[in-house]
């Protein structure tokens, strides 16, 4: 008799104590559709304070699949979701938000592209019901990071989505302290299946996702995944340096054409002043983001440290 296959489900969080009762029955109802396959359902909490984990230990009680790791501390969305991926043991795992806006109803498209042979199955949101000005903004982050990054990005993917156990060890061999994981399941290059879906709004709780947040994601798939912008300063640098001896020989030759008439005045020179040290400021803050990545790549931290586990 063949062994039955394990799926995998993983959902960090973080003072979720509103949704993940409702998470775990909309999953639950979802797998009862695959009944040839077991399931385990890993929460991975970052040191909620809201009785998050009581939830979760109380759905543990009653279903021994449903298991948890309680961290330390926060330690951000980035290393507790990759931390979660690699203590699971399924044999496909499925990665998901638990503020209920990665709708769970879509786990059985992700199985049954997974058992057409497709080791990653995504899921992408061209459409939104959050803020017009927030999805536009994340709009205009996806297309430039598609153009400058040095690989093909999916765009409207945010990790939520199923991936094979070949994938997981790929990503395990890889051993990054902070990866960013929707630009190394594109680097790595499996074929992938998309599943689109309309991200809804949030019902209960608030988003995690604040300015810095959303700011750190950001600029990591920048520094992780494209060479363009340390290209950009060096260009930009040759280019202003030909501008300044343009402008500096053409006051030359109107000086010498009109001495006497002629008068440089200081708003010219401040305002050069000040658009040049703008532009150096700039691309020393870029180049810091660049060195802070190399920063933490070799300082090798784990990824989580863990105060409990439940179920295990």
């Amino acid at each position: 008799m063949a062994e039955r296959k394990l799926i995998s489900i993983v959902t960090p969080c973080f003072n979720e104590a509103g949704n993940v009762e409702e998470l775990h029955r909309r999953i639950a109802a979802q797998i009862k559709q695959f009944p040839e396959y077991d399931f385990e359902h890993i929460y991975i909490d970052n040191a909620s304070t809201d009785g998050t984990v009581a939830e979760i230990r109380r759905l543990a009680s009653a279903n021994s699949s449903v298991k948890a790791i309680v961290n330390n501390r926060n330690f951000g969305i980035v290393r507790s979701s990759n931390y979660g991926l690699l203590q699971a043991r399924g044999d496909a795992i499925i990665n998901m938000a638990s503020d209920m806006q990665e709708p769970p109803e879509l786990i059985g498209d992700f199985i049954r592209h997974w058992e057409q042979g497709y080791k990653v199955v995504v899921g992408v949101k061209p459409e939104s019901h959050e803020t017009a000005p927030m999805f536009a903004l994340r709009r205009l982050y996806y297309a430039t990071i598609g153009r400058i990054a040095d690989v093909t990005l999916i765009p409207h993917y945010t990790g939520f989505g199923l991936y094979d156990r070949e994938v997981i060890e790929a990503l395990r061999r890889i051993d990054d302290p902070y990866p960013y994981f929707r630009g190394l399941i594109a680097d790595m290059g499996f074929a992938h299946a998309q599943v689109p879906y309309v991200q809804p709004t949030r019902k209960r709780g608030i988003t995690k996702s604040n300015f810095y947040a959303l700011y750190d994601m950001a600029m990591l798939g920048i520094t992780s995944h494209s060479k363009v912008p340390l290209r950009l300063a060096t260009m930009a640098g040759f280019a202003l340096s030909a501008v300044s001896l343009l402008i500096a020989l053409g006051y030359l030759v109107l000086k010498m054409a009109s001495w006497e008439q002629m008068s440089f005045g200081l708003a010219p020179i401040l305002i050069g002043f000040f658009f040049f040290a703008s532009v150096q400021l700039f691309f020393i803050g870029l180049l810091g983001e660049y060195i802070l990545q190399i920063h933490t790549q070799v300082q090798k931290r784990p990824l989580v440290m863990e105060r409990e586990r439940i179920n295990f």
